[in-house]
């Protein structure tokens, strides 16, 4: 069909051309919701790794917040050194939200700050996306870190506490030290615990961690589903031979059960699905299909403490397509404003269907606790 200014609008009836201008006018007076963060970043020369977790940490609504909101400032720790990489990643947030959409910005000022706090990044290699997350996070946390001064490490035993009580006194002990926006936003506590087979003893040990790595479950098939991948990672596992433990009541080496849970649920879950050999160099990359839903990931199973606050729902990815020898990184973000899905390819920025979310190159899963506790 032919547009206004056409020789053939004549043809049109006068009913239909009073409906177009309408419909027109009604589209350019009424009020709409202004979308925002949809927003390029510039590839700097093999930087597609960075552009996608800066998109993925983009659409982090909390983070985002205190970032465009400037409470970031406050926090800014310089007795712990530099505050230049916490600077640099909110100016580049706030140019990333105010700017038009379809825009390009570039990230050079970050990342001249970025590859100074980790020399590994410097240059224009391609690297690890969910190494970089991990880089930027500790860095983005070391900068407002509320903790000035840290107290010496507390060797206090434990073993009289019950495994609650334990649990809490070792998440007390983490936050006298490392207490920031961004742990509470990205830390969890894992709970490890080792059965003697012999006496039977228990013993229980209580880790932090910023994101899970799972293997993926059934490598020769082409489709798992993420939890499979959750229950390998966090099956019982038989310590014997060279792997034997000292047990703690036995006193000598003993084949030990070493089974993980999930002590505290964070409020941003990070899963890194293992898609690359161990190792400095990656000699080869699983291809294979994890499925993953989109809400409800509903995580209680794998609770220490039957918690009733472990449902997440997916607003992010990073994506890896292509092999260990040449490969691409993009990021699928559900935008905070209207709820919609977008692909984030370096400087361009697509609209794009939920159903298309799934797919073979999901690297790095970003979840939110669904509920009230997992707003600001």
């Amino acid at each position: 069909m032919t547009g206004f200014g056409s020789s053939k609008d004549h043809q049109i009836p006068g009913a239909i051309i009073l409906s177009n201008i309408l419909d027109f006018v009604l589209h350019r007076t009424k009020p709409h919701k202004l979308v925002q963060g949809l927003v390029g970043l510039r590839n700097l020369g093999n930087t597609c790794f960075m552009n996608s977790i800066l998109q993925c940490l983009s659409n982090t609504k909390d983070l985002r917040d205190y970032c465009l909101q400037n409470a970031y400032k406050r926090d800014l720790n310089a007795k712990n050194g530099n505050t230049a990489i916490m600077e640099e990643f909110a100016r580049l947030l706030q140019a990333m939200w105010t700017r038009s959409v379809n825009e390009v910005v570039s990230p050079m000022e970050f990342k001249s700050q970025i590859q100074r706090y980790a020399p590994r990044f410097m240059g224009y290699n391609q690297q690890d996306a969910q190494e970089f997350l991990r880089f930027l996070l500790d860095g983005l946390h070391n900068e407002v870190n509320r903790v000035t001064v840290k107290p010496k490490p507390n060797t206090q035993e434990l073993d009289h506490l019950t495994d609650s009580q334990k649990g809490r006194q070792m998440w007390k002990r983490y936050l006298d030290r490392e207490d920031s926006r961004i742990v509470e936003l990205f830390v969890g506590q894992l709970k490890s615990s080792l059965t003697c087979s012999e006496c039977g003893y228990c013993s229980t040990v209580y880790d932090p961690f910023w994101d899970l790595s799972l293997p993926i479950a059934k490598k020769s098939v082409s489709d798992v589903s993420l939890m499979e991948c959750i229950r390998l990672f966090t099956k019982e596992d038989v310590l014997d031979g060279d792997e034997k433990p000292t047990c703690c009541r036995c006193k000598v080496r003993r084949k030990c059960i070493k089974k993980f849970t999930i002590q505290k649920f964070p409020k941003i879950l990070v899963l890194h699905l293992k898609r690359f050999s161990e190792g400095r160099i990656r000699s080869s990359k699983l291809s294979t299909f994890v499925n993953f839903p989109l809400r409800d990931l509903d995580l209680r199973e794998f609770s220490a403490e039957h918690s009733t606050q472990a449902t997440y729902n997916l607003y992010a990815v990073s994506n890896h397509s292509g092999t260990t020898m040449g490969g691409h990184y993009t990021a699928y973000c559900k935008n905070t404003n209207n709820g919609e899905w977008h692909t984030f390819n370096d400087s361009r920025v697509t609209a794009m269907s939920s159903s298309q979310v799934r797919s073979s190159d999901a690297y790095v899963l970003f979840y939110e606790l669904s509920g009230p506790s997992s707003r600001m």
